[in-house]
């Protein structure tokens, strides 16, 4: 019998592509219906031409397309500059008109934009509701037609880092989950940086599990998750952060499996074919590979670590085509990909032969092709356009090319030149190609069509006997006397639930984790009804409760943050660390506040100048950079205030801030300067302020929002003991002001030169 389970998951896992109605028809997630880039769609056109299109709307952007029940959602962008805002829009797919759209500002990040693909949305087959992540972390639910269903900052709740590229994960809908990711710093536990795959309610929005099967990461990963079975378990596999390939059960996020491959970040998406796994990988700096792996059939001992398989142990073949972002595309058994230099690749998937290879352009390391109606759409990144003399035209244009491919060659059939560089990749649907550039998109096709049929998914297996607990949410964020209701299920070994758990036989227990660095408990109990009130004394606090019935236990994790004023010296916690690293002498510490979001490991309480202080760590450079969040990103209206210091000399110190309704107010040690950005790349005013190494400084800043939504975000600093200044040091005027956002810190120490808050207080305008 164990000999035949990875024959029975294929079977099931191929079961899943029988045809059949779904609730909702289209083209869901940017996989597609096969997840693996390729498209039962026909009587799609052979040539295209940009000057002969169905429909193009100014809406530019790097993402892909999804179509459900004739409508196309897609992410881009509007506005320019410090007014550029990134979101979701809805066109009608047959004649191109906006229906609606919900766009955001970007904040606190420093994302360079039109640089690499960005995420695409992801449309729900039962209800059709919309699933978009932003740049900058807002993960957020809609309706079909646009009515808010609910919304995150990952950035202030889960610690989610940016990163300059702007590589963004797209969610997966499961059944009753929808799932994301992204390199995350989070709080306790969680607090370690580490590339993270959350699943949610896909109605409520209410988190459901987090997920870390890797290792320390070495650079952002949106790889796109692979939803299938192994052994009984509704799993996902996937490329991560730190250069391996995972699988995670879906429905409990318990890491399963990894296998390390690669020194950096892996970005492109797995595909399955048979009992393997395709990954491939590279960098524009490192050489890298496509690679097919068995997939292995391990059960892990804890059920927060995954088993570590070495590739030795499972590699099938692997060949010298590489790539850092496009993914591969699997029809039958031929693999077709886009490689790192621009050529389009056919792959044997059986023995990893190179078949042919097709020179398309000079690179290509975003969008991917798409394979449908026999074809191959390959979109190349920036192809040089020429004049009416044959003259080459400097960049701003991508290509789309119409590829029909063999066993033996790949012969291109048509070559549409865009305007505006190709980052996304294109859909198929409805007799029609759609695609994005950096400066609009296109509907290549015929009015009308017959509507092409997705797959669905046939009925899950039976559970088993319970073995656990799961309560959702699994993590909360509530305010002194707030009260939050839980939905208890039970689950089988495999994670498949069993029943709903009565809230009022549940027995709900104060829990600290055997490995807890700081062991505290969040303030607040449990009702007879399972109903959770936090306690009304206006302290932070934090910590983890286990749910237990009929034998079974199951886990929470949540924070208690009071509203403003918000209060902090430092004064009152104890020492009892000490330091071990090489680049300091042994020190003693105290952990930050427990319910900060991003603090831990990247800064500590020690004491400086007869007081104790806020220090910013330098032993990790991959927290260089970090900023920390004390309350809710519901905050608005209110000023902060700190004491800010920096090490250093006259030729180097380091940035230390805060943050206020998501602008980042910081002195610049090198630059000698106070500056007001959101948006490093976008949004950055300095003014000329001296200022002196080991010398304490008293920074504060409030922001102004009118009623049109414009604002002004003021700032000042001035050396601590003389007297406040009247005016403000600097003022930044801003079109689109940012109406909320989590009061926090910041700190960023390049060249090891720590910095030091200390006093810290929010208050209300």
């Amino acid at each position: 019998m164990k000999s035949l389970r990875p024959l029975l998951s294929l079977l099931f896992a191929s079961a899943i592509s029988t045809s059949s109605f779904a609730a909702v028809n289209g083209w869901l997630n940017w996989r597609g219906p096969n997840q693996n880039g390729s498209s039962s769609a026909r009587n799609l056109p052979s040539t295209l031409n940009a000057k002969e299109t169905l429909w193009t709307a100014d809406f530019p952007g790097m993402s892909t397309p999804v179509i459900a029940n004739g409508k196309l959602y897609i992410m881009g962008y509007v506005g320019e500059g410090p007014e550029l805002q990134e979101g979701v829009a809805c066109f009608d797919a047959e004649s191109g008109k906006l229906l609606w759209q919900k766009v955001y500002p970007d904040f606190l990040s420093d994302t360079i934009y039109l640089r690499y693909a960005t995420s695409s949305p992801t449309v729900d087959e039962e209800t059709g509701n919309v699933y978009i992540q932003d740049t900058q972390g807002i993960f957020a639910g809609f309706t079909a037609d646009g009515k808010p269903l609910w919304e995150h900052s990952l950035m202030e709740e889960f610690g989610r880092l940016t990163f300059p590229n702007g590589r963004t994960a797209s969610p997966v809908v499961d059944k009753d989950l929808v799932i994301t990711r992204g390199i995350t710093a989070n709080w306790g536990a969680q607090g370690p940086g580490a590339d993270r795959f959350y699943a949610f309610d896909k109605k409520t929005g209410e988190p459901v599990w987090a997920s870390n099967p890797g290792d320390r990461p070495k650079d952002n990963s949106y790889s796109h998750p692979v939803l299938g079975w192994l052994d009984g378990k509704r799993v996902f596999y996937s490329a991560t952060g730190d250069g391996s390939v995972v699988c995670v059960n879906a429905r409990t996020g318990e890491p399963i499996f990894r296998v390390p491959l690669f020194k950096a970040g892996i970005n492109s998406s797995l595909l399955l074919h048979g009992n393997s796994i395709i990954a491939i990988y590279g960098t524009p700096y490192e050489p890298g590979q496509m690679v097919a792996l068995k997939i292995p059939s391990v059960t892990p001992t804890n059920s927060a670590e995954p088993i570590v398989v070495p590739r030795s142990k499972v590699e099938q073949w692997s060949n010298e085509i590489r790539t850092s972002a496009s993914s591969p595309v699997l029809v039958g058994d031929r693999v077709y990909v886009t490689s790192e230099v621009g050529y389009l690749v056919c792959v044997d998937a059986n023995t990893g032969r190179v078949m042919w290879n097709l020179k398309l352009g000079t690179e290509q390391r975003n969008s991917s092709p798409l394979f449908a109606d026999g074809k191959i759409f390959a979109p190349i990144l920036n192809d040089p356009a020429v004049n009416e003399g044959g003259d080459e035209v400097a960049g701003g244009h991508g290509a789309l090319y119409v590829v029909e491919p063999t066993d033996t060659e790949g012969k291109v059939i048509s070559k549409a030149t865009l305007d505006g560089r190709c980052y996304g990749t294109p859909t198929a649907w409805n007799g029609k190609i759609y695609i994005q550039t950096a400066k609009k998109l296109y509907c290549f096709g015929k009015k009308g069509g017959s509507a092409d049929v997705a797959s669905q998914e046939p009925a899950w297996p039976e559970a088993g006997a319970a073995t656990q607990l799961q309560a959702i949410p699994n993590e909360m964020l509530l305010h002194p006397g707030e009260t939050k209701d839980f939905h208890v299920r039970s689950l089988d070994k495999n994670g498949l639930t069993v029943k709903d758990v009565p809230a009022s036989s549940v027995k709900w227990d104060a829990f600290i984790p055997p490995t807890a660095k700081v062991r505290a408990t969040m303030k607040g109990s449990f009702d007879a009804e399972g109903k959770f009130t936090a306690a009304p004394d206006k302290v932070p606090s934090a910590g983890a409760f286990e749910a237990q019935s009929e034998g079974l236990k199951g886990y929470i994790r949540g924070r208690v943050l009071p509203g403003l004023p918000i209060k902090q010296d430092f004064e009152s916690f104890m020492l009892s660390e000490t330091t071990s690293n090489s680049v300091e002498e042994p020190t003693k510490y105290a952990y930050p506040p427990l319910p900060w979001i991003g603090a831990r490991f990247k800064f500590e309480v020690r004491e400086k100048d007869g007081s104790k202080c806020l220090v910013k760590t330098v032993d990790n450079t991959f927290f260089r950079r970090a900023m920390v969040f004390m309350g809710s990103p519901a905050l608005k209206n209110y000023t902060i205030e700190a004491d800010v210091m920096s090490e250093g000399n006259k030729r180097k110190m380091s940035d230390v801030g805060v943050i206020n309704q998501r602008y980042l107010i910081r002195l610049k040690g090198n630059e000698q300067a106070l500056e007001i950005t959101s948006n490093q790349e976008l949004l950055s005013a300095r003014v000329s302020f001296k200022w002196t190494p080991n010398t304490w400084y008293r920074l504060k800043a409030r922001v102004d929002v009118a009623a049109d939504g414009s604002g002004i975000v003021r700032a000042k600093a001035w050396k601590r003991g003389d007297a406040e200044p009247e005016k403000w040091t600097n003022e930044v005027p801003v079109k689109i002001a940012n109406q909320n956002g989590s009061p926090g810190l910041s700190g960023f120490s390049p060249q090891d030169m720590r910095v030091f808050i200390d006093n810290i207080s929010v208050t209300a305008n």
